[in-house]
């Protein structure tokens, strides 16, 4: 539709048709164009678990082997957050735009933190936070400003790093017919040090400074206050908060509850526990010094956007 109506699909020279073009619903010539912008978005939303199209998300997340489930929440954010940029912030930027993606994403942070406190699947219970996350970086996308975007590559880095982390010990877990929450049972008796580091990467899923997930969330919060979207900061933060209550559920359960049946689990192979060493330094350290990596997301902004 959008080829139809402007002949071009380079997004160079969408750019330069839609440069102080008014793209409204009920024109003769931008009311195509308004669709087929729309139909993208859409499609974007869909592949991204955004609110609200969501609902495939929990069955397939919760259906599928383990490790389709951590690709699912890893690379699709990557590929279609680096795409949505690129077509919506380059060529497509409009101010109607802009408060669809608002929507979604205050959307996405209060289902996810309202959804997942009532979960008692692990999977599950991760692709309620998954969808959460999904609107935490839509604060930095929908800012649409150099500080945004930086912020919402800093924000998948981490995501990908807490992700990566909680999925590997999920995956180690799962060898012991690990699926309910309730099966982490006094898992910090039988296994200290895989206990410890569950933890941390919930508490730095929670936002819990000066953790990686607590940075991550400041810059974005941040790029919202920045270009006046007050009230996505506001609900990022009361959602953060609601959130903490089922991440730090792990905690408790791992470190104080006793178990009905206890679980010997298996010691954990070389690779993943060489995976989960180098995710949890960077959770942890970050903060020490992160002016390199906020250097090149600057680069990476100017670059997507200019």
């Amino acid at each position: 539709m959008i080829y139809g109506f402007t002949g071009v699909t380079n997004f160079e020279e969408l750019a330069k048709i839609f440069t102080g073009y008014k793209i409204t619903l009920f024109g003769a010539q931008s009311s195509g164009i308004f669709m087929g912008i729309l139909f993208i978005v859409v499609g974007f939303l869909f592949k991204i678990t955004a609110v609200p199209f969501h609902m495939w998300a929990p069955d397939v997340y919760e259906g599928s082997p383990t490790l389709v489930t951590s690709f699912f929440s890893i690379a699709p954010k990557i590929s279609i957050l680096a795409n949505m940029v690129r077509v919506f912030i380059y060529s497509f930027y409009d101010p109607t735009w802009q408060q669809l993606f608002f929507f979604c994403s205050i959307a996405s942070m209060i289902l996810g933190a309202l959804a997942a406190m009532a979960q008692n699947k692990v999977k599950r219970l991760l692709t309620y936070s998954s969808i959460g996350h999904v609107g935490y970086l839509f604060i930095g996308f929908s800012c649409g400003t150099i500080e945004g975007i930086q912020s919402l590559l800093i924000g998948v880095f981490i995501y990908v790093l807490m992700t990566i982390n909680v999925f590997a010990i999920v995956l180690a877990l799962r060898q012991n017919r690990f699926k309910y929450i309730a099966d982490l049972g006094a898992l910090a008796k039988t296994n200290p040090i895989l206990a410890i580091t569950l933890s941390i990467t919930m508490f730095s899923y929670a936002g819990i400074p000066p953790l990686a997930g607590f940075c991550s969330k400041f810059y974005l919060f941040f790029a919202a206050l920045g270009c006046g979207a007050y009230l996505l900061a506001l609900i990022g933060v009361v959602t953060s908060v609601i959130s903490c209550f089922y991440y730090i559920r792990f905690v408790k359960i791992m470190y104080f509850d006793t178990p009905k049946t206890w679980i010997l689990y298996k010691p954990m192979d070389r690779e993943k526990s060489l995976l989960l060493a180098i995710t949890l330094f960077f959770i942890t350290f970050f903060f020490l010094y992160p002016s390199p990596f906020f250097l090149v997301t600057h680069q990476m902004a100017l670059s997507l956007c200019l």
